[in-house]
């Protein structure tokens, strides 16, 4: 049903650039078309957080507001090279109505940028949060990250290496949980044309990797793929899963029946809810992991 779906979709979009209405992607014209979950609304949009266009986000609110309700920060994917926050409302909504302020934030793709850019691009993002968020109702100090894809992986990859937020001036411990849909952790070697080239250039190629940061101080993770994943082989999620649980780190490994790679972001939305229940479990362990309400103290360490 969801690839009919998404086939459908993409034959009306074809439709439309035939007509002259360019800039219509299939997921653009899903977000623009499917309903919304009513317990969400958006609070900000387009707001800057840093000098370049792409430095962008926007920000979402539980329609009924909750006093420093924790922040989740969602990374979309695209392979590095594609994708914008005004294509992923649906999620941000969804995610607003389970209680969590939520954060959609672009980011600079390749070929204007290559890792670790985006990286960057996200602490300074997270680095924006910290400073603004309270405003929206968030709590600064419980900050959740989570993406699709190569979303998937920024969020692993700063909640993992936290050399990232250091430099951006964040304290690591703000980061209570991290959950990723369907990315790729564990890629070595560069062997395809969007690894090799946004990643080909790195000069320690096991620093781009996830699964190399995996220790007892990373935080929690919810880690989910498809069964049938083509793009991002579900092993990613598996041998991620593993290395965190080898440090003891609490992890939810799920592997959903029947799912590709873009099924476990759409099953996010209210038209394909009920072919998988990502939205569930990932809101369940991210609110069992997001902690108190505030730190005492935050200090770097």
């Amino acid at each position: 049903m969801i690839k009919a779906f998404v086939s459908l979709v993409s034959l009306v979009c074809l439709g439309l650039t035939a007509l002259g209405l360019s800039g219509c992607s299939p997921l653009a014209l899903f977000d623009a078309l499917g309903p919304r979950d009513k317990g969400g609304r958006i609070a900000l949009r387009d707001a800057a957080y840093g000098e370049d266009p792409r430095q962008r986000l926007d920000v979402f609110v539980p329609a009924v507001p909750e006093e420093r309700a924790p922040v989740l920060v969602f990374f979309y994917g695209g392979s590095w090279n594609s994708g914008s926050k005004d294509d992923y409302a649906f999620v941000a909504q969804a995610f607003a109505a389970q209680g969590f302020v939520t954060v959609l934030p672009d980011y600079r793709l390749y070929p204007q940028s290559r890792f670790p850019d985006f990286l960057e691009d996200g602490a300074a993002a997270i680095a924006w949060v910290r400073d603004n968020i309270a405003a929206h109702g968030g709590d600064p100090s419980r900050i959740l990250l989570a993406g699709h894809s190569a979303g998937a992986y920024n969020a692993a990859m700063l909640g993992l290496d936290s050399s990232y937020l250091r430099r951006a001036g964040i304290d690591p411990r703000v980061i209570r949980a991290v959950a990723g849909l369907s990315g790729p952790y564990d890629f070595l070697p560069f062997d395809q044309k969007t690894s090799i080239d946004v990643f080909g250039q790195a000069p320690d190629p096991k620093a781009t990797q996830p699964v190399t940061f995996a220790s007892a101080h990373s935080p929690p993770a919810f880690l989910a793929t498809g069964d049938t994943d083509t793009v991002v082989r579900p092993r990613n999620t598996a041998s991620l899963a593993e290395r965190l649980r080898s440090a003891r780190v609490p992890v939810q490994e799920r592997v959903y029946e029947g799912l590709d790679h873009a099924d476990t972001l759409l099953a996010l939305s209210i038209t394909f809810r009920s072919k998988a229940p990502v939205l569930a479990e990932m809101s369940a362990f991210l609110r069992q992991h997001a902690g108190a309400r505030r730190l005492t103290t935050l200090t770097m360490h």
